[in-house]
């Protein structure tokens, strides 16, 4: 059980780092364009969705969703929630202080981002019949079908 949140607070704090290194871009490189600052922000979201789309297409892999799943959930919540309460401290503002409509954007986006990046990850395993599920079902159906195959009669 320990195990399962070391890799979860592991995972949480990449996608913050991935946050914060894009934060450090737009202030140091960017300061004061906000078309550049909101391209990088979106960069940085679709970033995220893309390891969140790797992680659920190898762990689909090996384990049932009902394993992996809680925890790519568990980590990208917490992943949020430090992107948006720590996070703008990294730029020198505040969670709230570009409003309320910046703070829920930021939220509807991060979900929106992490939410697509996990489902295409597990469709994509889905259909290449990679998942655990279509694998489970692939050797059932063979198992079967080595069972029911007719034997050879042999004549002496």
């Amino acid at each position: 059980m320990r195990q399962r949140w070391v890799s979860i607070g592991m995972l949480a704090a990449a996608l913050f780092g991935i946050n914060v290194v894009a934060r450090l871009v737009a202030r140091l490189g960017f300061s004061g364009n906000d078309t550049a600052e909101n391209r990088i922000s979106i960069a940085m979201f679709a970033v995220i969705g893309l390891i969140l789309a790797v992680l659920a297409f190898r762990r689909s892999q090996r384990v049932p969703a009902s394993v992996w799943l809680p925890d790519l959930a568990a980590a990208a919540v917490l992943g949020m929630l430090l992107t948006i309460l720590v996070g703008p401290f990294v730029s020198g503002d505040a969670p709230f202080s570009g409003g309320a409509g910046n703070f829920f954007s930021q939220i509807w986006l991060y979900g929106g981002f992490a939410i697509v990046g996990t489902a295409l990850g597990y469709w994509i395993a889905t259909m290449l019949g990679r998942d655990y599920r279509s694998k489970s079902l692939k050797a059932y159906a063979q198992a079967r079908i080595a069972r029911t195959r007719s034997r050879k009669v042999v004549r002496r």
